[in-house]
């Protein structure tokens, strides 16, 4: 079973753009301040490259493993997927604590939030034990239901937003933007996150430059609501935590039409849970194709990752300063540099040589 590249879009467009409105508004605003649009644009520009890249390198229509066992041989192709799939549980560390914190204070802020959260990580152990493969069905019910979230919580929010709050451009300077750039590393690894994927889709003629085109597109749509954020919070909005939740509160219209807004939320959150659990998958994927094992294997290490992933976030006390300090602190090189050199390396070798077939 294979995805398909209209699955691949699907993802870059419109799946990988929700995964980035819980924390990351407010930690920007608090370093780039009205400027917060800068580096989030750089951020898009160089993780559009990167798409490309990993893009191009599915022409191959091999798996990252068998690519790297072709050169290195087994043992070394084992160690260098081992080395990536610790790559992608360290970057699952963000996105696992925003889960847990969205949980606990939009939908159950009166119940202990361990158990709240604990289901999360049963549905993700069973989710990480599937094919890899099989998140192409999920993302062809997720996109809908991001593109119906986003826009709904933007029409609610965009007649409140005064976009003069942004400007004067340039009022941060270069150290607002080189913080805002450094401290968003965490959420920008969706090149690293289709790796997993490279050899399960099979490769259309321009595909590499289309999905490059789709994320930038959903990143567009990512600014303008990063933009209608600060405009509805300015001065604030370094406190505004789960803005996505909050943004629509201020519509005049739901004094007449309920709290309708939660249709949106849901949306969003339910998008937000699988997104979550796709770097835990990925890593379970990278190593399970290391190994000629039997069907057991994938549900073991999805419940040996899932297991491991829960102790140290409960060793954090899924504090988000903690662990944002841990992933993006004095090591937040670790993202760009292992996720863009990795890839790089990939096309080097192997993206110039002809198509496998």
């Amino acid at each position: 079973m294979k995805l398909g590249s209209r699955q691949i879009l699907f993802f870059l467009a419109a799946v990988a753009p929700v995964g980035k409105l819980i924390l990351l508004p407010p930690q920007l605003a608090a370093v780039a301040g009205n400027d917060l649009l800068f580096p989030i644009l750089a951020q898009l520009l160089v993780q559009a490259a990167l798409v490309f890249c990993v893009l191009l390198l599915s022409r191959r229509e091999r798996t990252v493993y068998a690519l790297l066992e072709g050169s290195i041989g087994g043992i070394g192709a084992k160690i260098v997927t081992w080395a990536l799939a610790l790559f992608l549980l360290y970057a699952s560390f963000m996105p696992l604590v925003e889960q847990k914190l969205l949980v606990q204070s939009i939908f159950y802020d009166t119940i202990p939030s361990y158990i709240v959260f604990a289901p999360f990580f049963l549905l993700a152990a069973y989710l990480c034990s599937r094919p890899l493969a099989y998140t192409g069905r999920i993302w062809d019910i997720l996109a809908p239901l991001a593109i119906f979230g986003m826009a709904g919580i933007l029409l609610f929010s965009v007649g409140e937003a005064d976009y003069g709050a942004l400007l004067p451009v340039g009022a941060a300077g270069l150290p607002g933007f080189s913080g805002g750039v450094m401290r968003t590393f965490a959420w920008f690894f969706d090149a690293a996150l289709l790796l997993p994927l490279v050899g399960r889709f099979d490769y259309k003629k321009g595909l590499a430059w289309k999905g490059a085109v789709c994320y930038l597109a959903g990143g567009a749509v990512l600014l303008f609501f990063l933009a209608t954020f600060y405009g509805v919070f300015a001065d604030i909005s370094v406190i505004q935590v789960f803005a996505f939740a909050k943004m629509s509160h201020f519509f005049a219209g739901l004094t007449v039409l309920g709290r309708i807004d939660y249709l949106f939320i849901f949306a969003l959150a339910f998008v937000i849970v699988f997104y979550a659990a796709l770097p835990v998958h990925g890593a379970v994927q990278l190593v399970t194709d290391g190994f000629s094992a039997g069907k057991w294997l994938p549900a073991l290490l999805s419940v040996g990752a899932n297991g491991v992933l829960l102790a140290l976030l409960l060793l954090f006390n899924f504090d988000a300063d903690n662990t944002l300090s841990a992933v993006t602190g004095n090591v937040f090189w670790l993202l760009p540099a292992i996720g863009a050199a990795f890839i790089l390396l990939l096309l080097l070798f192997y993206g110039r040589r002809r198509h496998e077939n």
